[in-house]
């Protein structure tokens, strides 16, 4: 059996500590890693079909091959390991403003971390997501192009923000900005802990072709109760 509780790792950010912690879970059995900022939850690995399904949805309204891609979000890796597991990804840019988060993984101390940083499509990038797309700054370093998909999952929900500074890109204009970054006909896709937003909906159908919003449902542990999260997942206009 693991240690009961073992923090792997804590650094100061304008946002509150960050901190990586591995705990034993004795009813289920197993270990359980998890992130905190501040005094909220930011990722539990008992958690993550909705981080799944945020690269499998976003990934199936994608066309062709030979797909480039960005994460905005790194967390615990599960959607970008997800997203590595669609053959058609030729290359993928994971974008985190923590330098601390990037380096558990490389020192392979989350669950995932050697799996994601040893496969060669995989480039992990120390950068703020949303002032990239705010200063039109390529996601994908290098002059890579743009990209076929973009998958986000940083905030709570387009409402339910870490920072104040987020909300532009959940607004006509940044939605733009982002577009630039994709080829036409490509995808954007967001993570929510909300249920599906509406009036963010209409937002995202005012400044894409498509959108639609999924709810995507999973057995919570704890409660014995379902819990749902939605992706939003929006496509530019095939030119």
């Amino acid at each position: 059996m693991s240690r009961l509780f073992e923090e792997l790792g804590r650094e100061p950010t304008p946002m509150g500590d960050i901190s990586l912690r591995r705990r034993w879970e004795p009813e289920l059995e197993l270990d359980v890693w998890e992130v905190i900022l501040g005094d909220e939850f930011l990722m539990s690995s008992l958690f993550t079909t909705g981080e799944r399904a945020l690269a499998s949805l976003g990934l199936a309204a994608t066309v062709g091959d030979n797909l480039n891609i960005a994460i905005g979000g790194l967390g615990l890796g599960y959607t970008a390991v997800e997203a590595l597991a669609d053959e058609r990804v030729a290359s993928m840019y994971v974008v985190d403003t923590l330098a601390a988060v990037i380096g558990w993984h490389e020192g392979h101390r989350t669950p995932l971390g050697a799996e994601l940083t040893t496969d060669p499509r995989t480039t992990l990038v120390h950068g703020n997501f949303f002032e990239l797309v705010r200063t039109r700054e390529p996601l994908a370093p290098g002059g890579q192009g743009r990209l076929d998909a973009i998958l986000v999952d940083i905030d709570h929900s387009p409402r339910h923000l870490l920072d104040p500074s987020h909300a532009g890109l959940y607004r006509p204009t940044g939605l733009a900005r982002l577009q630039e970054q994709l080829v036409p006909g490509g995808v954007f896709a967001l993570w929510s802990d909300a249920g599906v937003d509406d009036e963010f909906v209409e937002v995202l159908r005012g400044s894409f072709a498509t959108a639609e919003a999924h709810t995507v449902t999973f057995e919570n542990v704890y409660t014995g109760r379902p819990t749902a999260s939605t992706i939003y997942v929006a496509v530019t206009a095939n030119d």
